[in-house]
């Protein structure tokens, strides 16, 4: 009796473990990459650790960054971002949560188009946005997905001074990319 009821144990775990056949694909490898172009400079930012899902079952989509690993090559001004700007300290993530306008059904090695509607959150502001991009399919476990969309920073009570409205600007391109591994 303990073998069976130790088999029957055994199974669920390993059937549930290595058998899953719903369609989530998670990363935690994500990037992330925003342009600031103002009159006097032009500048990226680029964090590497973007993590998010995509439940095609479901229609969900939930991507974040720890907006502590944004890195734009000099430390002063990613101080600045952080301590003055960002507030980091009291807001450290940047969130999108959403789904797709519809779910495409992807094939091995095809890219289709996809628009997602949800909240986007950043400076303890939430406010729903549109997102554009693309969903590849790369073989049966893995997606990759691309996306672009514009922050407006005062609609984030995200405060330019004026001293540096020529250096930093008010609208930020953000793109974001990754590989999902099947869940």
């Amino acid at each position: 009796m303990k073998n069976l009821l130790f088999s029957i144990i055994f199974t669920c775990f390993f059937f549930q473990e290595n058998f899953s056949f719903g369609q989530e694909y998670l990363t935690k490898e994500g990037k992330l990459v925003f342009l600031s172009k103002a009159s006097l400079s032009e500048f990226t930012g680029e964090s590497k650790q973007l993590n998010g899902l995509v439940d095609l079952e479901n229609n969900l989509l939930d991507f974040y960054v720890d907006l502590n690993t944004i890195q734009t090559g000099i430390g002063l001004r990613d101080r600045h971002m952080r301590e003055n700007y960002l507030e980091t300290k009291k807001y450290p993530f940047a969130e999108f949560t959403g789904k797709m306008r519809s779910v495409p059904d992807l094939q091995e090695g095809q890219k289709m188009e996809v628009n997602a509607i949800g909240l986007f959150k950043i400076h303890g502001v939430e406010k729903e946005i549109e997102v554009k991009g693309y969903l590849t399919k790369i073989k049966a476990d893995q997606i990759q997905l691309e996306a672009n969309f514009s922050v407006l920073l005062s609609d984030y009570k995200i405060d330019i001074p004026k001293v540096m409205f020529y250096e930093l600007a008010e609208e930020q391109e953000v793109t974001i990319s990754a590989i999902l591994p099947k869940k």
